[in-house]
């Protein structure tokens, strides 16, 4: 009996190995499990998380005319009508009323010389032509009473009253007096001559502008003896230059090789580095009948057609020659992108903007074709865009930009 009791107080064994081998089996399961899962996660989150590598572009202006413009030249600002303004006396310059920048009209004084001796010399003449005109008026009445005196002797001759000798007398008298009255007049005509040419001479002193003008240069100051010729030492010959807005041009070289694609006439498209952003309208104004045989070009002229105020001569010039001339939409700037830029997310096109080191979705409108791009609104000029982008492609992606060469 007691063998029994202690045989069900035994433990067995086998039943404990298993036990613990399926316990043990079950655990290594979980951990596996577990491990597993963490990998995904770590491979989705380092999916999700790695840098796309994307070509980019950039959204740029464009010009309507760039799409039917045939040529392209550069050139300089000049005036077709500029003079260096003197004068034609030597003296010392009095008076300068311009400065850089002053604008002129025709006939203006812009500043005189001394000239106190040429008005003494206007005023003495004046007097001569007053004396003159004062010996006329005295010969007239002489000659008016001498015809009346010779009048009355024919009279008293016919009668036999006096003798022919008083008759003649009286007769020389009368031609005296028409020749002194004759005398008195060319007299007038002699001082009033002298009296212009003593007013041309005193207007000499005052130096006037030619044409309409603006003043370029100021050559001369007050003080500074000015001559002609400017021969003298330390004298001016010019005392400042000037030039006629309206006579602006744009004066180009035009390879000979393109010569055959312009035409005078022809409509052009200009900018100014000074003016960027604005685009003028003009016409080839003439093509200068020389070449130069160093450079293998011929010049050519494009008048503005459009004014402005802000351009001056010797500015640098970019002219294009167009087709056909440009209309009004034809001079403002689109924005414009590659078309392989623009995608679809949700129905809504738009583009994947760079920012920084990531990317993120723009809708945009999309107009027409200019050439080989495509016209977006909503975005601006510089914005650098991802081209062909992936269907995976999200907003908030990280990229990464190979850079080009």
């Amino acid at each position: 009996m007691s063998s029994d009791i202690l045989n069900r107080l035994a433990i067995d064994k086998t039943h404990t190995t298993v036990t613990r081998s399926s316990g043990s089996s079950w655990k290594r399961r979980g951990i596996a499990a577990v491990l597993v899962a963490v990998a995904v996660i770590g491979a989705v989150f380092l999916s999700c998380n790695r840098a796309v590598t994307v070509d980019t572009a950039t959204v740029s202006l464009f010009y309507p005319t760039q799409s039917f413009t045939l040529l392209n030249a550069s050139g300089y600002v000049v005036a077709q009508r500029k003079a260096s303004v003197s004068s034609k006396i030597t003296g010392r310059l009095e008076w300068l009323g311009v400065t850089e920048g002053s604008r002129v009209t025709a006939g203006q004084v812009i500043a005189r010389l001394e000239n106190k001796d040429l008005e003494a010399a206007v005023k003495q003449l004046e007097a001569v032509v007053t004396n003159s005109r004062a010996l006329r008026e005295q010969a007239r009445a002489e000659s008016i009473e001498a015809e009346k005196s010779f009048q009355r002797q024919k009279q008293l001759l016919a009668s036999g009253i006096i003798s022919q000798a008083d008759f003649d007398s009286a007769d020389a008298r009368l031609k005296r007096a028409i020749a002194a009255a004759n005398s008195a007049e060319a007299g007038i005509a002699v001082a009033t001559a002298a009296l212009q040419g003593g007013n041309v001479s005193n207007d000499y002193s005052l130096i006037r502008a030619p044409f309409d003008a603006v003043v370029l240069t100021k050559n001369a100051d007050v003080g500074d003896i000015i001559t002609p010729l400017g021969a003298a030492a330390n004298a001016k010959a010019a005392v400042v230059t000037i030039a006629d807005p309206a006579s602006l041009e744009i004066e180009a070289d035009v390879s000979e090789s393109n010569l055959s694609q312009i035409t005078q006439g022809q409509p052009c498209e200009i900018t100014l580095d000074s003016l960027p952003g604005t685009r003028l309208r003009g016409i080839l104004q003439t093509i200068v009948p020389t070449a130069d045989r160093s450079k293998a070009s011929v010049m050519v002229k494009v008048r503005f057609m459009d004014k402005e105020p802000r351009i001056f001569p010797e500015m640098s010039a970019k002219v294009a020659f167009l087709q056909h001339e440009a209309h009004t939409g034809d001079t403002v700037a689109r924005l414009v992108v590659t078309p392989t830029a623009v995608t679809t997310r949700n129905g809504i096109s738009g583009l994947f903007l760079v920012d920084g080191s990531k990317v993120r979705f723009v809708p945009v409108t999309v107009g027409g074709k200019l050439g080989d791009l495509i016209e977006v609104t909503g975005v601006k000029s510089g914005d650098k865009v991802v081209v062909k982008p992936l269907a995976s492609l999200v907003d908030s992606s990280r990229i990464s930009a190979p850079e080009k060469k």
